[in-house]
């Protein structure tokens, strides 16, 4: 066959990784469930603890399901090497940790998930960790203002959850760049069918694979990917350039294009321990070889559900960078011209009680604190995923008191419609 780097999107979301099994010819990728890997002689294994020669040692920080799906989503986003880890908020927190240490800092958009926002502006002070939130990220110089002596890193969010922002990838990473920072983009909406924020000069990529990678509500897991272009040698990277006395002194950036993954995988997960299951990766590995048929219908239906809203009278605005009204659709035809994924909020005239009352009504969609399933979605933000943040806080990450998030599901587009009338009629009357 030709070569596997110039297969096609959806080839390589059912091939890359993976081969029949040496052992018994088993076509689909095994589960490997096992705590540790036998070593050939004693020189082996010393060769596998002072990163000498890579290979399996144990399951915390290697195994051969987990490696298969590092691999496919490596592919899919173009990198040179990927992290599985047990949830997307791992994900986030090892990216983070990997390159900021107690005195540094990070600039990163106010518009996330409420979970991450809450890890920045909480979890990491901290340890030591401060961050800069920019509250208009569309303006690359509002990026430029927060940097500080002590920056390590960018952080966003390429279609910010819950407000819909597209992020300006080229603009912001040139600025990261320009002050010798990488970019890291969470792609957790998009996913690589969508955008492939490598591409257009992000260093590091994060998912939630939880969501669409997944895609069927079955598993909690987590992916980092490391782009393998940064310049860890630039002066602001100490950890990758000073010895690393827990293996002999070796000098992360030193290893090659792929040393932000391995100094995660070998310093992060080994310590931290948040390692996914054998099963998760199997699942998840399962859900990314159908993501380009998924993603198509999702984006079908999302569109057909962002034009039914914007048009209906109980709805003050719609926030989808998929229409031709939204202040970020020149954006999405740039960066995301196959669509701009199935997660979409609007804002109820009623505020917050006619959103509650519209999320409570609904039959077809499933009231549940996730995005990224088979099924239509629904949650009131101010009141679950964002609650923890001051009613200021929400206002920054897009979040206002009438505001209904959907992720459109797989479902008879007339199906999600007709439940989507139902809520109107409940909301009506508050």
């Amino acid at each position: 066959m030709t070569d596997p780097q110039s297969w096609s999107f959806e080839t390589r979301q059912i091939h890359a990784g993976t081969s029949p099994d040496p052992t018994t010819g088993a076509r689909a990728l095994p589960i490997y469930a096992t705590t540790a890997y036998q070593f050939r002689d004693s020189q082996h294994a010393a060769d596998l603890f002072s990163l000498a020669e890579m290979g399996n040692i144990y399951t915390r920080i290697m195994n051969p399901t987990q490696d298969a799906l590092e691999q496919r989503v490596a592919s899919l986003e173009g990198g040179v090497a990927a992290l599985a880890v047990a949830s997307g908020q791992s994900a986030t927190t090892l990216a983070i940790l990997n390159v900021a240490e107690a005195g540094d800092h990070v600039v990163a958009s106010a518009s996330l998930y409420g979970g991450t926002y809450n890890l920045l502006h909480h979890s990491l002070p901290k340890l030591g960790v401060t961050v800069s939130f920019v509250e208009d990220p569309d303006d690359p110089e509002n990026w430029q203002s927060l940097v500080q002596e002590n920056t390590r890193a960018f952080y966003a969010e390429t279609i910010g959850n819950p407000k819909g922002d597209l992020l300006d990838i080229e603009a912001v990473a040139g600025v990261a760049h320009r002050n010798g920072v990488p970019l890291i983009a969470d792609n957790t909406i998009a996913t690589p069918y969508l955008i492939r924020p490598l591409e257009s000069g992000a260093d590091v990529v994060v998912h939630s694979a939880t969501k669409y990678l997944g895609g069927h509500g079955t598993v909690i897991a987590g992916v980092i990917v490391d782009g393998g272009a940064f310049d860890w040698t630039g002066g602001r990277h100490p950890m990758f350039t000073t010895p690393d006395p827990t293996y002999h002194g070796v000098v992360y950036a030193d290893l090659g294009a792929p040393a932000f993954a391995l100094k995660a995988r070998v310093q992060l997960l080994r310590d931290l321990g948040p390692a996914i299951s054998p099963f998760n990766a199997f699942l998840v590995i399962q859900g990314i070889e159908t993501l380009s048929l998924r993603m198509e219908r999702h984006v079908q239906n999302a569109l057909r559900v962002a034009e039914f809203l914007e048009a209906h009278d109980e709805v003050e605005r719609v926030n989808y960078p998929g229409l031709p009204s939204s202040p970020w659709h020149a954006a999405q035809q740039r960066y995301a011209p196959r669509g701009a994924g199935a997660v979409l909020t609007f804002e109820l005239h009623g505020g917050r009680e006619a959103g509650q009352r519209f999320v409570e009504a609904l039959e077809l969609h499933s009231h549940v604190a996730n995005i990224g399933d088979v099924r239509s979605l629904v949650i009131h933000p101010a009141s679950t995923t964002h609650s923890q943040l001051t009613a200021e806080e929400q206002l920054t990450t897009g979040v206002t008191p009438g505001l209904v998030r959907l992720a459109v599901g797989l479902e008879g587009i007339e199906d999600i419609l007709a439940d989507l009338e139902a809520g109107f009629r409940a909301a009506k009357e508050a």
